[in-house]
């Protein structure tokens, strides 16, 4: 499995719905703005058996992971010990970290204030630029707060001082058309054809329960290949009978074979 980009999402009041998560859709939005994509998402609870799990799992991944939530130092905050238990490492304080509170709290700093300067050994900090309480990068995982006026300006910190080699390295593209009156098994060899012939292009295929039978077909990937595809798409769709329209009017117009 390659290396991909993955959020986890950790909190009690996500998982209650007391809080509706803010983060995916920014995170998705975020990649996409460097040609970047989320490859998965986990929403976890406080639990620190099932946090730790989570985290020796994706530590044994290539996958750069994105952490929100549980790194403040209440009893119901969790984040950091269980990332140095699934690194293996102790906590240990941050002389940098400390240095960030004092600088922002001055002797306010002690004595709970500081205590979010403890950190797993070996941690790199992620600069926080609203009240310096910095988060913490181990290796290809980087923690941050939950809150969105935070962490989403430290994972822009993060990907632009850490990944910006990985930016718009692979141009992708995305072309859907919606498809009138027909079902999802009338399309189903089509679909089946189109995925064997075209692999480096990914089928989607969105069904809507509305007034009328309507599904979402369409293709991401490699430009070239989704372009093709598509195309073929359009010339089934358009020979079985079924009335069709393009999605995003604004893109390349599709033309039949």
């Amino acid at each position: 499995m390659g290396r991909g980009f993955g959020a986890l999402i950790i909190g009690d009041e996500i998982i209650s719905g007391k809080r509706e998560d803010k983060h995916f859709r920014q995170v998705v939005n975020i990649l996409a703005a460097r040609g970047l994509s989320l490859s998965w998402c986990q929403y976890l609870g406080d639990d620190p058996a099932r946090i730790t799990a989570a985290l020796r799992t994706s530590m044994a991944s290539e996958d750069i992971i994105f952490c929100f939530g549980g790194i403040g130092a209440t009893p119901d905050d969790h984040t950091r010990q269980c990332a140095a238990a699934a690194a293996g490492v102790a906590i240990a304080r941050h002389a940098g970290a400390v240095s960030e509170i004092e600088a922002q709290y001055g002797e306010r700093a002690y004595p709970k204030r500081v205590l979010m300067a403890d950190f797993p050994a070996g941690a790199e900090l992620i600069p926080n630029p609203v009240n310096r309480v910095a988060g913490f990068s181990i290796g290809n995982h980087h923690f941050m707060p939950g809150f969105p006026e935070m962490a989403w300006p430290m994972l822009e910190w993060v990907l632009d001082h850490r990944y910006a080699h990985l930016h718009h390295l692979q141009v992708h593209a995305e072309q859907s058309i919606l498809v009138f009156d027909a079902g999802e098994s009338q399309l189903l060899d089509l679909m089946n054809d189109i995925v064997s012939r075209f692999p480096q292009a990914k089928l989607f295929c969105l069904p809507q329960l509305d007034k009328r039978r309507t599904i979402e077909l369409g293709l991401k990937g490699e430009p070239a290949h989704v372009s093709l595809a598509m195309t073929e798409i359009c010339g089934y769709i358009t020979n079985a009978g079924y009335e069709w329209h393009q999605t995003n009017p604004g893109a390349q117009k599709l033309t039949l074979p």
